[in-house]
């Protein structure tokens, strides 16, 4: 058993990042967990925030094949709202264009499809 002065090396040093509602599973290094969880705990108020941002952007480096530190420090010195965001832009580019995140206007589909659409 591995203490804190002489760690386990047969461990495998990463955290699996599951999200259920996604299917979303990935196993990374935990340095990389602590300081991207780290950095939106600084941000947000609540753990469960933190974890589910540090996820979703786990998600857009896996994606985008953009290391995950590359992404977390174009968001450095910015507040909670521009960090969102942010998120926001990236996970956009991810999803279909009919269910974007953070948009407030709603969508006016063209009058002939609109009319051919039961409620």
């Amino acid at each position: 058993m591995g203490t804190v002065n002489a760690p386990n090396n047969n461990l495998d040093p990463t955290v699996r990042v599951y999200d259920r509602f996604y299917g979303f599973d990935v196993q990374v290094p935990t340095e990389e967990w602590d300081i991207v969880n780290s950095f939106f705990a600084s941000v947000f108020k609540t753990k469960v925030a933190a974890a589910n941002f540090s996820t979703a952007l786990f998600r857009v480096a896996q994606e985008t094949n953009v290391p995950v530190l590359t992404l977390l420090s174009q968001m450095q010195n910015q507040n909670g709202i521009q960090v969102t965001g942010q998120l926001a832009y990236y996970l956009n580019s991810l999803r279909s264009p009919s269910t974007l995140l953070g948009v407030n206007s709603t969508l006016t589909p063209n009058f002939y499809t609109a009319r051919n659409i039961l409620p």
